[in-house]
């Protein structure tokens, strides 16, 4: 049986490994002498933090599940 908390958290954890990925390939990116290097740092960076929205927003997605907020203190 599919089981949201479960999915929700794989889908984080996919998201952590991509996120790694890219830093990864960022290291070469920032070693490499050819092409218009300043824009292809732009992107991945952007790339990132798309990742990192992602994340977060999957995290949202468990925290509306379970009707927990941050801000409910």
């Amino acid at each position: 049986m599919w089981d949201l908390l479960d999915a929700m958290t794989s889908l984080r954890k996919t998201i952590e490994d991509q996120k790694v990925y890219v830093l990864h390939n960022k290291k070469y990116i920032s070693e490499l002498e050819t092409g218009d290097k300043g824009e292809m740092m732009a992107n991945i960076t952007l790339a990132y933090r798309h990742l990192e929205d992602a994340k977060m927003r999957v995290g949202k997605v468990i925290q509306a599940y379970e009707g927990k907020s941050c801000y409910d203190k």
